[in-house]
């Protein structure tokens, strides 16, 4: 199981109906029914895709950002654009440089090196622009938290505006206009916007109108958008739909040419294309320090130019996936044995500061906490962390901004700086504050699925019209599906190992099924496995032929299995914690002596270079099936304490999985010699027997 426990929502079957005569399709009724759409009113207000644009000037401070602009294009100053070095900074930056260019303004776009100078505006770029005569900084998606640098921008008689869209401080930067809508000043209801988003209201309050220039940039907002995980609702929803339709037959060649270098414009272009395949190009021109070739891709008017640029931005992302799975790696080989971590925090020298945002993502999901990955450089650290299960981080790291350099970012995503010395006591703060959440009914950790729906509704006509969700995301996201009583009837890892492809049946009917990113053992399932799964059906096509293809979101064994396996690990906790055990706990812990034969011809026969790595589940599935008979947690976890008492192997508890390494010329051991043995034998024999609720 990829997550601790699944929120499976149900719907009314009338209320879907009725969502079907009003032209929605089966799965697509029942999935809105299961999320509160239960009328047409409601469902066709949520899917619009033509919603008003909220006006420019409702953010604070846009009167007085456009103002200055505007007097900056009217007396010929130099400007600079300064943005951040992700897809939603990258677009940003690109949307105002190229409008302001079109009206004659004299523009320099910036994006700092990240090695060098890290996030945001600094003292580097502010000097370096003002060398080169800039008077006026305009900042894109970044520089809320910028206020000893507004400062400088002052001292050197650099006029400021800036435009953000994350958490605020307390105090705002001392600029000539702050737009933000996050300004915890800012009037209701707030508007959601990416960084782009704001850039383009800036440029929209500067024109005088919006809907002419939504359609010159809606390429670039929708990318933005999309890859900045913002809600798609309301007027993002209507620019990120507009952005999707003129992806399908982009006018900017460098847009064109990056569809075309990874083979993303042969089907219709979705917001999962833009998260999966376009967003992770574009991001590694800035995780590699290469943020230039980005930009240049998509202000740029040359074709031949442009082909050149796409194919860097490709190898620039496998050289990113390599670097990714080399932390990756060892990022996990630091994980503390044993049990489930409340956040991960960790650091090293080795790590590349561009990469470890997205392998804290990684390991956020795959453990299900909050993680913060720290580069060490010297004395001091830069840090990268993602959340989980709703953990705030901006507000996490408010409380310990004490232990902290600098910090910025929001709820599910934020960076900062950190002494060497104070790592440790971060740490242990964190750790601390996570446990709090964890056990708040605030912590959420759990996957939210729509419904269950009947497998006869798997058609391809059906599949099809969830296109009338789209565009698909925050907000409005995939469909999550579930079903049960599914045996695995085949199972292989595929491109080397990254992901997993089965095949699963019901007994009436089957479907191929892919789980990216994981294999059979961190996945926890076995071939002959009956299973439950989560899962967003698709449309696969291979050589011509079209099929349901499910891809998986989680999966767990059935019901009773995990019924099972839950008892005997409470039965389990309680010997060890040396409680007086019930008869149906003795007897689901003393293992037999055919069980340790069992045991242990298993594990010699499956040893990897003497090691056998597992989630515990799945070993015992692959012990019964091995054995032809019945294997419970219980039993097979006694077992393997036996053998460890009696110096037979060693058995090392990681997160989700166990490593039993066996030792080297171990013989055979005398299983009457063993304590955790005679304690359960005595146990049974009745002289310390608790009642069957385990109380004496």
């Amino acid at each position: 199981m990829k997550y601790g426990t699944w929120t499976v929502s149900s719907y009314d079957p009338a209320a879907a109906e009725a969502l079907c005569r009003a032209g929605l399709s089966p799965i697509t009724a029942a999935v809105l029914c299961s999320r509160g759409y239960e009328t047409p009113g409601q469902a066709h207000a949520l899917l619009a895709t033509d919603n008003p644009l909220s006006d420019p000037l409702a953010l604070l401070d846009m009167d007085k950002a456009a103002a200055r602009v505007r007097r900056a294009l009217e007396g010929g100053e130099h400007i600079a654009v300064f943005g951040d070095y992700d897809v939603d900074g990258i677009t940003a930056t690109c949307l105002l440089t190229e409008f302001l260019r079109e009206r004659g303004g004299h523009v320099t776009s910036y994006i700092p090196a990240r090695m060098e100078e890290g996030y945001g505006l600094n003292e580097i770029a502010i000097r370096a622009l003002h060398d080169k005569g800039v008077q006026l900084i305009v900042t894109v998606d970044c520089g809320i938290t910028a206020s000893s640098e507004a400062s400088l921008c002052r001292q050197l008689g650099i006029d400021l505006v800036i435009t953000d869209h994350h958490e605020c401080k307390a105090s705002l930067p001392e600029a000539a206009a702050v737009v933000d809508p996050h300004r915890k000043d800012q009037p209701l209801p707030h508007i959601e916007l990416a960084g782009v988003g704001v850039a383009f209201k800036l440029a929209a309050a500067i024109a005088g109108e919006q809907d002419k220039l939504l359609d010159e940039y809606c390429d670039l907002l929708c990318l933005g958008t999309v890859a900045d995980v913002m809600p798609l609702t309301g007027e993002n929803r209507t620019m990120v739909a507009r952005g999707l339709h003129a992806l399908s037959s982009p006018k900017r060649v460098g847009v064109a040419a990056l569809l075309r270098e990874c083979a993303a414009g042969r089907q219709a272009v979705n917001a999962g294309t833009i998260g999966y395949t376009l967003a992770p190009r574009i991001n590694a021109a800035g995780r590699m320090g290469a943020v230039e070739v980005a930009t240049e891709l998509f202000l740029t008017r040359d074709k031949a130019r442009a082909a050149e640029l796409a194919a860097q931005l490709c190898k620039l992302n496998r050289k990113r996936q390599d670097v990714e799975a080399g932390i990756y790696a060892e990022a996990v080989s630091m994980l503390p044995a044993g049990r489930h971590p409340e956040a991960i925090v960790l650091s090293s020298e080795s790590w590349h500061q561009g990469v470890v945002g997205i392998v804290a993502s990684r390991l956020a999901e795959e453990y299900s906490c909050p993680t913060f990955l720290i580069c060490l450089d010297g004395d001091k650290g830069k840090a990268s962390s993602r959340s989980y299960g709703g953990f705030n981080l901006f507000h996490s790291l408010e409380v310990l901004s004490g232990l902290l350099e600098s910090y910025g970012g929001h709820e599910l995503a934020a960076g900062f700086t950190i002494r060497r010395e104070r790592i440790e006591p971060f740490r242990e703060e964190i750790l601390r504050l996570s446990g709090e959440f964890s056990r708040s009914d605030a912590c959420n950790r759990a996957l939210s699925v729509d419904c269950e729906i009947p497998a006869r509704l798997l058609t391809l006509s059906n599949i099809a019209a969830l296109d009338e969700l789209e565009p698909c995301g925050a907000g409005c996201p995939r469909p999550v599906l579930y079903m049960r009583n599914l045996t695995i009837t085949d199972l292989t890892e595929v491109c080397g190992g990254k992901h997993l492809r089965l095949r699963l049946s019901n007994g009436r009917e089957s479907w191929g099924a892919i789980f990216f990113s994981t294999d059979a053992r961190r996945a926890g399932v076995s071939q002959g496995d009956l299973v439950e799964i989560a899962y967003t059906p698709q449309i696969n096509e291979f050589r011509g032929a079209r099929s349901v293809q499910l891809n998986l979101i989680d999966i767990r064994p059935d019901e009773a299995s995990r019924a099972a396996l839950l008892n005997e690990q409470a039965y389990y906790r309680q010997f060890l914690n040396g409680e007086a055990l019930s008869r149906a706990a003795v007897d689901a812990l003393l293992p037999e002596r055919q069980d340790f034969v069992v045991v242990w011809k298993y594990l010699r026969a499956s040893a990897v270079r003497g090691v056998v790595l597992e989630d515990f589940g799945c070993l015992c599935r692959k012990i019964a099936r091995f054995a032809a008979q019945p294997c419970s947690f219980g039993r097979t976890r006694m077992c393997l304490d036996v053998f460890a008492e009696l110096g037979l192997l060693q058995i090392t508890q990681r997160p989700k999985l166990v490593r039993i390494r066996l030792l080297p010329g171990a013989r055979k051991a005398d299983l009457e010699k063993s304590v955790i043995l005679n304690t359960l034998r005595k146990q049974k024999a009745g002289s310390n027997y608790g009642s069957e609720s385990g109380i004496v």
